[in-house]
């Protein structure tokens, strides 16, 4: 990950990509509720609501779903999400340095270009291998369950089947492009943002370099990766959850969202996306930072050995 030298001896790949898609997981399951009442925000509108039933913020949308759904109904989808981070965060966050060394030939401090190269490149491999995962979890994240409203899908693995006899493979893969949009930027702003705001804040020396200055660096990177990823994300979401037909391309998507909604519809769920990103930006790069103080404690220690 970010500011990681080639002194601080870095675990094996094998370690890094288990360890990601582990805490991937655990950041999942605290986070889930506000992805998805996220999911219910970014398709509000592109169809009638069911039941009268309209959502209002964030923590508005939550309420509703526990009133009206019960509170399982936050928890519409988990088993893929947790398919997703293992096979997603595993090699997006765990390949990332081998990448960078791969471009930059193991060079010290590469250049922001290389960063944003090796973050794109990470950021699609991870979405092309872990793309049904999401599809199936955005699918049961819009699923509403209230009495009298048919169900779209009764487990995961009846998803992935259903998905695969109605739609084929295609069916599975929708939206790969716009979530490998998606994903590049949210790596790349990420990455490159929380570096430019920890130096920053180290360079003016209004914090020292511990956990305070980590966890501000982390929240703006959260916010700014928001604010650039929100319009991508709200198509992402609404042509993978589409039925067959609906859109004829993630393109057209976003222009039915235009001119039918206006711009401020890529905006929707914005809330939940900033405190959901905001809080894996937070455990994303304070773990890592105190993880890469621990080895460097680590590596003196051993030294004089």
């Amino acid at each position: 990950m970010v500011g990681l030298k080639p002194s601080d001896v870095p675990p094996p790949l094998g370690v890094k990509m288990a360890s990601a898609g582990a805490a991937a997981c655990i950041a999942d399951m605290v986070t889930f509720p506000l992805d998805t009442a996220k999911v219910r925000l970014q398709i509000q509108g592109e169809k009638q609501a069911v039941g009268g039933i309209r959502y209002r913020g964030v923590f508005g949308t939550i309420s509703t779903m526990v009133r009206t759904e019960g509170p399982r109904s936050l928890y519409n989808g988990l088993v893929a999400g947790l398919q997703r981070q293992l096979c997603f965060a595993s090699i997006r966050i765990g390949l990332y340095d081998n990448v960078k060394n791969f471009y930059t030939g193991g060079k010290e401090n590469p250049g922001v270009p290389m960063r944003i190269l090796a973050g794109c490149t990470t950021g699609a491999m991870a979405v092309s291998f872990a793309q049904p995962t999401d599809v199936v979890k955005v699918r049961f994240q819009a699923q509403m369950n209230l009495n009298g409203v048919a169900r779209r899908y009764n487990g995961t693995m009846q998803a992935y089947r259903q998905i695969f006899l109605n739609e084929g493979l295609r069916g599975l893969w929708k939206g790969t492009l716009p979530n490998i949009t998606r994903n590049a930027l949210v790596n790349c702003t990420e990455l490159v943002t929380y570096d430019l705001i920890k130096e920053a804040i180290l360079r003016h020396k209004l914090l020292s370099d511990n956990l305070p200055c980590h966890f501000v660096s982390a929240f703006g990177a959260g916010f700014v990766t928001t604010v650039i990823a929100s319009p991508v994300d709200v198509v992402k979401t609404r042509y993978m959850n589409s039925p067959p037909g609906q859109y004829r391309s993630a393109i057209n998507c976003a222009w039915t969202m235009m001119t039918k909604e206006g711009p401020t519809a890529f905006y929707k769920g914005f809330m939940p996306s900033f405190l959901r990103l905001g809080s894996w930006n937070v455990v994303m790069f304070v773990s890592f930072e105190q993880i890469k103080r621990a080895m460097m404690v680590s590596r003196r220690i051993e030294a004089p050995n």
